[in-house]
């Protein structure tokens, strides 16, 4: 597989995203969207972070199951209920980014949503991945 990130220098630099990312690749994987879901079905933390932290987690946790690494998520979409606490949160939320999936960004969008399946919920991710 080879993955670049495009970062045009006509747009302005991207922060916690990649403005494109080009594959060429042998496997495509669609992650459904995850929630701050423990094993047990129900939502944990407290706080849009500790959301976050587990969200990504699950995520992350569904890709490695199908052969994938963080490195090879391509697309990943953040809905959430909280836009101002997200943009609030940013730099934490990156940091947690960095620690569960590393340096590389994805093509990423955020977008706030009314109310999620799970009510307690604040944040759910899904993604695309491309494997070798």
């Amino acid at each position: 597989m080879t993955l670049e990130r495009v970062n045009p220098g006509v747009l302005a630099p991207p922060t916690g995203f990649s403005h494109a990312v080009a594959v060429t690749g042998s496997r495509l994987v669609f992650l459904a969207g995850q929630t701050a879901l423990d094993g047990d079905g129900r939502i944990t933390g407290g706080d849009l972070p500790a959301q976050f932290r587990q969200a990504l987690g699950n995520l992350l946790t569904a890709l490695r199951a199908s052969g994938g690494e963080p490195a090879g998520l391509t697309r990943v979409t953040v809905y959430t209920t909280d836009v101002a606490a997200y943009r609030a949160h940013a730099r934490e939320l990156g940091a947690i980014w960095r620690e569960l999936a590393g340096r590389d960004y994805p093509a990423m969008a955020l977008i706030g949503v009314v109310r999620l399946w799970d009510e307690e919920a604040t944040v759910e991710l899904d993604g695309i991945a491309v494997l070798d």
